[in-house]
């Protein structure tokens, strides 16, 4: 060997003949099985191989590789392995120059079918298919480093060599599962077991994989666990992609997500568990690639998953609806389960990959996802419910909700502009008025997910008597212009949110929490000293609800809406401190404590709480006064005139689209308190009786100037200072009285002539008299007035 190795180098030409003799000779002894001189004649083409490196190798080379493809073809398995410790040191060389003649299509098959060896004795099995996987490794590479390196990307080749690392990998890992989870490798047993050599052979290959050819190594990979089923259990497929994930540059990380939404959508059909193993193949993924760049798939993860979402509620209700029909097989249970699985693992991709994102992207997800919701009544949402029903849509609002729910997690924005705009804060708070409590439920905790900045969420959790508030050390921060802009814009819709939410029939003990933490963070976040006193009044207005009961709640509620009263103001008068303020909370409280147990959350919201049979006779010290809460605030420096004033809730378009009983009759009508319930000094009066003798007085010009200045000014007071509700409900309640008492003057003041002068036509109010006679009045001025 030597002297031929010094000869090949001397006289590099006359590799060619060497390489053809060696080979023919090769040929001639593997046929006569003859393994000692085959052993021999392959020693010797290694060590020419590995002694030139010259530019007239490429001759030599292609007697090498012919005598390879012989051994490999061979049935001895000593051959095999020798065939490709030969390759693999021939692709460890570097060449000069490209070949542009050579293939390697022989190799991959080859290769890829000794990796799928099952040689009866294990030992020897597992040695070819190491030679098979150090084969295709030793061709990668070789491939790659050359110029046409393209070729092995071919749909054609990595359809053979990804499934092969992928069999080889999934059988060790079924026989690990079975013994627990194996010892970290050594060096020695990486080189002796197939799953570890595979493994890294895959991701050198998927690391290597440039832009235009990474679907072709990613394709095979679904091809391979559809074809032996391994979405069901899931767990070498989120392996799998894992490695994928890890292994390719982060930048082509989309693709790889662009494929498995791919795959889901050509698997819509397939049994549910079978989705719910791509989704959460999809979670892992995105969880690798949330961080980094995902460029345009973003909207397009939530697009298809909502569609995904959509189309599980909907299979979910046609199974109920056959087995509500009879026609439902005995399996329809576990279907139903089954479709409740996939459901769960769409939300939690949802929550997972949103709650990863940036703060602007998620801003657009939270859009994205409230524009789905499907509300009773409208069309703005723009997913299709026209297969579902009305317990599909229920189904979807609830799913579309918790999904909202998972983004929102942890959003911390720096106004509660940037996390509450109109544009979202409208469609959200609609479903906050739907018959369904837990969709109720869901709203108000997305909100507090938006509120809550400085997660104060976690103290206040649990509705109770807070003896000291200081002791849950309250995060706060002075209040900014824009949340003061904020509050003057919406703080109206929220509080009237959460008066009508405290109002419905089916509201159970986490509705009355959830309201009471949201009065809470409002209160911590948002209040300035005007949303104190609006919050009180709302307070107020809960309890006057309680008491009159025009609803007809049940005594559960009404106990109910009393104890988050009394949660809440003792709550706002230590957050405050206003010392006579908190004392007559406080002694509410102690007196409640004593003689009306049912008026506290940690009474009333235990599952056997005796209930009293009416609220009318007990005694007013068991109420908090709005009288008494005025006078302490006054002396506080706070502005108490618009404490005196009832809060009613604005009447919008909403309560028509709720399916609600029609609430516009409870909010617009102004009634007394009882007298044995609250003391007729707790209660001012707004209405100015309108008579004949102070219209005259209204019409007289003496002193006009100074009753128009006096009048202008209190008028721009009351724009200045009183909310909208209030301007709207008097400005409406005095027209309706205005246009009654005219009704009745020009009635009382006509005097029939022998034929009427002319017709005229009044509008007041809600009524409308046409062509009604106008006769001589007795009061001629009032007529021009």
């Amino acid at each position: 060997m030597e002297k031929l190795t010094f000869y090949a180098v001397s006289a590099p030409e006359k590799l060619d003949r060497i390489g053809s003799y060696l080979a023919e000779r090769l040929s001639r002894d593997v046929v006569r099985h003859r393994t000692g001189y085959v052993l021999i004649a392959m020693e010797a083409l290694d060590q020419l191989l590995m002694a030139c490196h010259s530019q007239s190798i490429k001759p030599f080379v292609e007697s090498f590789l012919h005598m390879v493809a012989k051994l490999l073809e061979s049935g001895e398995p000593k051959l095999q392995v020798l065939g490709t410790n030969s390759f693999v040191k021939f692709a460890n060389i570097e060449e000069d120059t490209p070949s542009y003649h050579r293939r390697y299509d022989f190799f991959v098959s080859r290769f890829s079918a000794m990796c799928h060896s099952y040689h009866s004795d294990p030992e020897i099995r597992t040695e070819i298919r190491i030679a098979g996987i150090r084969g295709i490794q030793g061709v990668v590479r070789k491939t790659v480093n050359d110029e046409l390196r393209a070729t092995i990307w071919e749909p054609q080749h990595m359809d053979k060599i990804v499934p092969s690392l992928l069999f080889n990998m999934q059988k060790i890992e079924e026989a690990d599962s079975r013994i627990g989870p194996p010892p970290s490798p050594s060096a020695a047993d990486k080189e002796e077991n197939p799953a570890v050599l595979a493994e890294n052979c895959f991701r050198e290959l998927l690391g290597r994989a440039s832009f235009g050819n990474m679907n072709n190594a990613v394709r095979p990979v679904f091809a391979h666990l559809d074809h032996h089923k391994l979405w069901d259990p899931n767990e070498f497929a989120v392996h799998c992609f894992k490695i994928i994930m890890y292994s390719i540059q982060a930048q082509y990380s989309h693709h790889v997500i662009q494929e498995i939404l791919g795959h889901l959508d050509a698997c819509k059909k397939d049994s549910p568990r079978v989705r719910a193993g791509i989704i959460q193949v999809l979670l892992e993924a995105v969880a690798i690639a949330a961080k980094g760049s995902i460029g345009p798939t973003v909207l397009e993860v939530f697009n298809t998953l909502l569609k995904h979402l959509r189309f599980s509620v909907e299979l979910e209700a046609n199974d109920l609806q056959a087995g509500s029909t009879g026609n439902a097989n005995l399996d329809t249970s576990s279907k139903d389960s089954d479709e409740k699985i996939v459901q769960n693992a769409v939300i939690q991709t949802i929550g997972f990959f949103g709650s990863n994102l940036p703060d602007y992207q998620r801003s657009e997800i939270m859009m994205f996802i409230m524009g789905k919701v499907p509300v009773f009544g409208t069309s703005t949402h723009t997913l299709d419910i026209s297969q579902l029903g009305d317990l599909g849509t229920r189904r979807i609002q609830i799913m579309l909700l918790r999904s909202l729910l998972m983004v929102t997690s942890g959003y911390k924005a720096k106004t509660i502009v940037t996390a509450l705009p109109g544009s979202f804060l409208d469609p959200l708070l609609s479903p906050s008025l739907m018959e369904d409590y837990e969709l109720r439920q869901l709203v108000l905790e997305v909100m507090h997910n938006l509120m809550d900045r400085h997660d104060n969420r976690a103290k206040l959790r649990g509705i109770r008597i807070i003896p000291d508030v200081a002791d849950l050390k309250i995060k706060r921060e002075k209040i900014c212009r824009q949340d003061t802009s904020f509050m003057k814009k919406n703080g109206q819709q929220l509080y009237r949110h959460i008066y009508l939410g405290c109002k419905e029939e089916d509201n159970v003990h986490k509705n009355y929490e959830l309201l009471y933490t949201s009065l809470a963070l409002i209160t911590i976040e948002l209040a300035n000293e005007e949303v104190v006193i609006d919050l009180i009044r709302l307070a107020i207005a809960l309890q006057d609800s309680a008491i009159i009961n025009e609803d007809n709640l049940p005594m559960f509620h009404r106990c109910g809406i009393m104890a988050l009263v009394a949660a809440y103001l003792n709550f706002v008068s230590q957050m405050i401190a206003v010392p006579a303020f908190c004392q007559h909370v406080s002694k509410v409280i102690e007196i409640r404590t004593m003689e009306a147990p049912y008026f506290l959350p940690e009474h009333i919201f235990r599952d056997k709480c005796m209930l009293p049979k009416s609220l009318e006779k007990h005694d007013k010290n068991l109420y908090f006064l709005t009288n008494k809460i005025a006078e302490s605030l006054g002396g506080s420096g706070y502005s108490v005139e618009r404490l005196s004033v009832p809060y009613v809730p604005q009447v919008t378009d909403e309560d028509r689209l709720s399916r609600r009983k029609s609430i516009v009759d409870t909010v617009s009508i102004q009634v007394d308190i009882l007298p044995n319930s609250i003391p007729s000094d707790d209660v001012v009066s707004n209405t100015e009786e309108i008579t004949f003798e102070a219209l005259k007085k209204a019409i007289d010009t003496s002193g006009m100037e100074e009753q128009e200045k006096e009048k202008r000014r209190l008028v721009i007071e009351k724009f200045q200072k009183a909310p909208f509700e209030e301007i709207a409900a008097q400005c409406e309640s005095k027209a309706n009285l205005l246009h009654d008492r005219l009704a009745q003057i020009l009635e009382l003041t006509i005097r029939p002539p022998p034929s009427p002068s002319g017709t005229l036509t009044i509008t007041s109010g809600h009524a409308q008299y046409q062509s009604v006679p106008v006769y001589e009045m007795k009061f001629p001025d009032l007529c021009v007035y």
